[in-house]
């Protein structure tokens, strides 16, 4: 009702991303090096993950953390998965 309402299109995720208290930068960082080395665009990315442009930005820019869902919808829009991810990410943190 709320897409139809304001056009938001059905594979957009139109409940706004909150920003979190407790962000993981690491976690965003991954995957941004995750998308910027299958060259695709954030655009790309968000659409094939069913989430908006500005929900993947806030979770690259480490400002806002995605729940399981997303998550794992993002690391199949980057043809990857929630262990490489995460194996990343925990490389990221150690730094």
């Amino acid at each position: 009702m709320y897409a139809a309402r304001f056009g938001a299109g059905p594979s957009e995720n139109v409940h706004p991303m909150r920003r979190s208290e407790r962000p993981q930068p690491a976690l965003g960082e991954a995957v941004r090096q995750f998308r910027e080395k299958r060259t695709m665009t954030q655009e790309a990315v968000a659409q094939a993950a069913g989430i908006t442009t500005a929900t993947l930005s806030l979770i690259e820019r480490g400002q806002a953390n995605p729940t399981w869902d997303t998550l794992k919808k993002i690391t199949a829009a980057l043809g990857s998965s929630m262990g490489e991810l995460g194996k990343l990410a925990d490389k990221l943190e150690e730094r």
